[in-house]
């Protein structure tokens, strides 16, 4: 049989993943963490991954970021085929391509270190001619230019996640991944974390993929892609006036801040869409199935009526 030619994807498309799997081996085990995903993101989009401890979202997030490599299928990211890095390839993409903002802040930043300090370490390894002055500026970007000098113990947790989305940006790469960025603080520091990713998304067009277990994130996101037992199963699809940036937030009162997010929330209009992925699968919610009374494995009855498929449960009678 012949073998299927991958072919890059078009120029507006960062990340292209076609039935994307990853199994992990032990001499006792075999664990599939990804089975058959599809996903697209177009260059310049904000967009979410969301789901539960073990859906897969973590895995596809290292693959993106050339952490870890897929068993099988196809991932191009800026036009560029991962599957057939070598090991120079893989440093090139690291160092020019992708940025990574950790939720742990020990893999980001250096605690004796100044903010700018840390910044101004990336850029001091990969022999930037002119450090300060690009620190200065990515601080500047994620509205931190006046606590450059104080060191990580004086910021508070959003302050150190702003440094270390600077130090992501340091080597101004095309996409930006992110996971669990907000995991680590209260509600009201997580609502300015993911401000700050809007901001540098409109401001400087750089493509931002944020994984995380939080659901509301559509709240704040045009477009959240839910991951299922390893595969796409929905997409939420968002249309909301555009936010205040985080420097203007930051000037409101509690009380003008709590009534600017009423108002967006009440001018959200939220779409939820199930995926059908190449192959023709789709994950249809537990919610209906167990409404029908089906569980995974079971067959069923499937009826196309009135340009509608129907699914039936196999012991249920259609005729009329």
């Amino acid at each position: 049989m012949p073998q299927r030619v991958m072919l890059a994807p078009p120029e507006n498309v960062m990340v292209q993943c076609e039935n994307l799997v990853k199994i992990y081996k032990t001499t006792e085990v075999e664990v599939m963490a990804l089975q058959g995903l599809d996903l697209t993101v177009e260059r310049g989009e904000l967009m979410g991954i969301v789901g539960a401890s073990g859906s897969g979202k973590s895995t596809l997030l290292n693959m993106l970021g050339a952490l870890d490599k897929p068993s099988a299928g196809s991932l191009f990211v800026d036009g560029k085929d991962l599957l057939k890095f070598d090991e120079k390839d893989l440093i090139k993409y690291k160092r020019e391509t992708v940025g990574f903002v950790w939720q742990n802040n020990a893999r980001n930043l250096i605690p004796y270190l100044t903010a700018i300090q840390n910044v101004e370490m990336p850029l001091l390894l990969s022999g930037h001619k002119n450090r300060h002055e690009r620190a200065v500026e990515l601080l500047e970007m994620v509205g931190l230019e006046g606590r450059k000098n104080s060191l990580l113990g004086q910021l508070s947790g959003g302050e150190q996640q702003r440094v270390a989305i600077a130090i992501a940006l340091s080597n101004n790469p095309s996409l930006l991944l992110a996971d669990e960025p907000t995991g680590a603080v209260d509600t009201k520091t997580a609502a300015m974390v993911l401000d700050v990713f809007r901001t540098l998304n409109r401001q400087t067009g750089v493509t931002i993929i944020i994984v995380t277990h939080d659901t509301n994130l559509s709240k704040s996101i045009d477009r959240v892609v839910a991951i299922r037992d390893g595969r796409t199963s929905s997409e939420m699809l968002r249309k909301k006036a555009v936010p205040l940036s985080f420097g203007e937030l930051e000037k409101m009162s509690e009380q003008q801040r709590a009534e600017h997010e009423k108002l967006m929330n009440s001018r959200t209009d939220h779409e939820e869409l199930v995926v059908l992925d190449r192959a023709g699968r789709l994950q249809i919610p537990k919610e209906y199935l167990e409404a029908l009374g089906i569980k995974g494995g079971d067959k069923v009855r499937v009826e196309l009526e009135d340009g509608k498929i129907s699914v039936y449960n196999s012991d249920y009678n259609t005729t009329r």
